[in-house]
């Protein structure tokens, strides 16, 4: 469908102008003699059907500024293009700083507004594009895929949490996908059309957690040149995800204990109460009973946290699970690298199953990427499963650099042969665990580029 043009302005020959040249060149056209008419479009629940809009800085009652304040504020991804016949630098600067793509001066070339809207449009279309591919990838990463009994068991626990609008405590092992979780509680919930805000407690210094936690004011401190909205404030409406929360300090507990039975807070520095509508899930890998009685984790606010309690169990109680995860962990690399589609033979998927994976799925998912990004055949094998991996289920790795001496060198072989069998294996084992790339191989085994192609072509060794 053809964009359509809103063109703004007070004078008729420039609407009727404008008119014509964009129905020639094929856009639609929407016209408006002052800001009040333009706004009116932009009522009520629905975004006006306009794809952007040409708009005059001097208009009659409402200047054309305020609209686009207006305009910005109501439709903040829609592209308004500024026009005026009495442009100076201050007004293009103000109407840049409120959000216009650009300013065109009159008397305008029509070349010139024509390249302007054409990249305005195809600017906006590529954000929407990507907001839409950011959001598939969010999905497709934080998706759960298993039939297990242990797996089953907790999906049917997350649809009973989800319903509900209570506070959810997420307990799991390292790696084991509680921020999956969380996000599935969240989009299955009567909050899903609103924020969902991860907060990871571990990994924000204590001094700067509140300020995270609850923004602050400018002046606040030292480096507070700006007003900073904080992590509660941005979850309004929504989830607010507290990962890792045994790792916050006794004061922040204290702090966050206070606002999660109010719903209320100041900002860093600031004495305006801001009172916000949030659900809190938390997670942690710990075990909050002995945390509370070591004194590292209040008893009240495990309490209040843990409304309901979710278990997320570890890879190794899911049988049958990893030979599901490794398709669509392949898969979903094939699609986020741009790699080519790989298929898993079937002994190399036994192997996988029979490790423990003490990593969980986080290391199940890094050794899946590991492979699809080394392997340059189109099949993963044992071969290509890390050594210590192998090791672990009690497999020898193929290609070890350790390898049979009988096998390599038998009874009778030359010293000179023998030297050359073993750097023909040494050598091909390393270019297999660096993907066959001749740089990566010669860095990691500290022989010039130039040196290793030589000793490849010498000992015949054939590139994959």
């Amino acid at each position: 469908m053809k964009p359509t043009i809103l063109v703004v302005d007070d004078e008729q020959s420039i609407r009727s102008s404008l008119r014509d040249l964009l129905q020639d060149e094929g856009y639609g056209v929407e016209l408006d003699e002052n800001g009040e008419d333009c706004l009116a479009r932009f009522q009520g629940d629905s975004e006006a059907p306009v794809d952007a809009v040409l708009l005059d800085v001097w208009l009659p009652k409402m200047d054309g500024l305020e609209v686009l304040k207006s305009i910005k504020r109501l439709q903040p991804n829609l592209p308004v293009i500024m026009l005026s016949g009495h442009g100076n630098i201050d007004t293009a600067v103000t109407a840049t700083k409120n959000g216009a793509y650009h300013f065109v001066e009159k008397p305008f070339s029509e070349e010139t507004l024509l390249l302007t809207l054409s990249n305005a449009l195809r600017q906006t279309k590529l954000e929407q594009e990507n907001v839409k591919l950011r959001a598939s990838v969010q999905r497709i990463q934080h998706k759960v895929v298993g039939n297990s009994p242990s797996f089953l068991k907790m999906m049917e626990q997350i649809d009973r949490v989800a319903s509900s609008d209570a506070w959810v405590l997420i307990h799991g092992e390292n790696g084991t996908g509680k921020e999956s979780v969380a996000h599935l509680i969240h989009n299955n919930s009567g909050r899903k059309e609103g924020p969902f805000v991860e907060v990871n407690c571990a990994a924000i210094p204590e001094e700067l957690i509140e300020s995270e936690l609850f923004g602050h004011e400018k002046g606040a401190f030292t480096g507070a040149t700006a007003r900073k909205i904080g992590k509660f404030d941005q979850a309004n409406g929504g989830t607010l995800f507290l990962d890792e929360i045994a790792d916050m300090s006794l004061k922040t507990q204290a702090k966050m204990l206070r606002v999660l039975q109010e719903q209320r807070f100041e900002r860093v520095g600031g004495n305006r109460t801001i009172t916000v509508n949030v659900r809190v899930i938390a997670a942690s890998n710990k075990n909050l009973g002995e945390e509370i009685s070591t004194g590292r984790f209040r008893e009240d606010l495990y309490y209040r946290l843990n409304v309901l309690q979710l278990d997320v169990p570890p890879l190794r109680e899911r049988e049958g699970d990893v030979a599901l995860l490794v398709p669509f962990f392949m898969d979903y690399f094939s699609t986020t690298l741009g790699h080519r589609p790989k298929r898993i033979s079937k002994e190399a998927l036994a192997i996988l199953q029979q490790y423990q994976w003490p990593g969980n799925i986080r290391e199940l998912k890094n050794i899946v990427e590991r492979m699809m990004i080394m392997v340059s055949k189109e099949e993963i094998e044992v071969e290509h499963i890390p050594p210590a991996l192998l090791q672990a289920v009690g497999r020898k790795a193929p290609n070890s650099l350790t390898p049979d001496l009988a096998t390599l060198a038998p009874a009778g072989t030359s010293y000179r042969d023998a030297r050359d069998a073993f750097e023909r294996h040494y050598l091909r084992t390393m270019l297999e665990q660096h993907g066959w790339n001749i740089s990566k191989t010669a860095e990691a085994i500290s022989l010039e580029r130039s040196n290793l192609h030589k000793k490849i072509k010498q000992l015949g060794i054939e590139m994959s």
